[in-house]
């Protein structure tokens, strides 16, 4: 308890979740998490803590900058249980602050003897203390929602990471001489100017094919990802909905016509990218 009584020297931590409270308010300790949301939370944490709370205590709402109505700032003492990703070491004991729902009777939730997930970064010089990386990102731990992670934080540091979409940089479709037959090649701007290329296949009498070549290689034999990976989520969650009309390089309306085509092709192959609502 003795830490409770220290809530002052928080106060500059206060004012950061402060701002991270405006981005999203109710998704702590939601455990329906989508796919996107947790690859979004663990991509910007370094630390990926499986923890128990040990004890909590509620800071006064005038040092609670930004806080939503319905709910409180909570300052939390917890016990680390294990560390599922990181780059930076962490103690046995965290301190952190989390903005949480009051219940149905106004009352502040109780987290006591509760373990939890957090999607964190450290506080420079305050050792012990970590700082939720948004309001979502301490969810309740379920063995579960740790299965459903795993593979992501073990894509997000492999060798061969998709890099980050940014949009789309040129379309080319061209007829075949079978009628029915075509080929669509679209071109990817990624984050780190990696290239990335789409290719749709179509052939008379058959199903359109369509794959994706995380290299320099145009690889006509490339699969689509499988839904729920990080490949997919690059595309599903990064890409326009429509192809933009100046990434067509032809100026034949028919070519333009099939790129628009087989671009809502793939769109739809894809399906979307569902995010928890904030």
């Amino acid at each position: 308890m003795k830490s409770l009584t220290i809530l002052a020297s928080l106060a500059l931590a206060s004012a950061s979740v402060g701002a991270l409270a405006q981005q999203a308010q109710s998704q702590s300790m939601q455990t329906g998490s989508t796919y996107a949301d947790l690859v979004e939370l663990a991509e910007r944490a370094p630390l990926v803590i499986r923890a128990e709370v040990r004890d909590q205590a509620r800071v006064k709402a005038e040092r609670a900058p930004g806080l939503a109505p319905g709910h409180a700032r909570l300052y939390v003492e917890a016990q680390t249980r294990s560390l599922l990703a990181g780059t930076v070491p962490v103690g046995e004991s965290l301190r952190y602050l989390v903005d949480l729902p009051l219940t149905a009777k106004g009352k502040v939730p109780k987290l006591k003897k509760q373990e939890v997930l957090l999607f964190a970064r450290p506080v420079a010089g305050r050792p012990g203390e970590i700082q939720l990386v948004d309001m979502g990102a301490q969810m309740r731990y379920d063995p579960a929602l740790e299965a459903r992670l795993r593979p992501i934080l073990a894509e997000l540091v492999a060798s061969n990471t998709p890099p980050i979409i940014t949009g789309v940089s040129e379309a080319l479709a061209v007829e075949g001489t079978l009628v029915g037959e075509s080929e669509t090649q679209l071109f990817l701007d990624t984050e780190s100017d990696g290239p990335v290329s789409v290719t749709i296949v179509r052939r008379p009498g058959q199903a359109p094919r369509w794959g994706v070549s995380w290299t320099e290689i145009v690889d006509q034999s490339a699969s689509a990802p499988q839904r729920n990976t990080l490949a997919w989520y690059r595309l599903a969650c990064s890409l326009p909905q429509t192809l933009p009309a100046d990434a067509v390089l032809s100026q034949d309306d028919a070519a333009r016509e099939l790129a628009q085509r087989d671009y809502a092709f793939v769109i739809e192959e894809l399906g979307p990218c569902e995010r928890s609502p904030a």
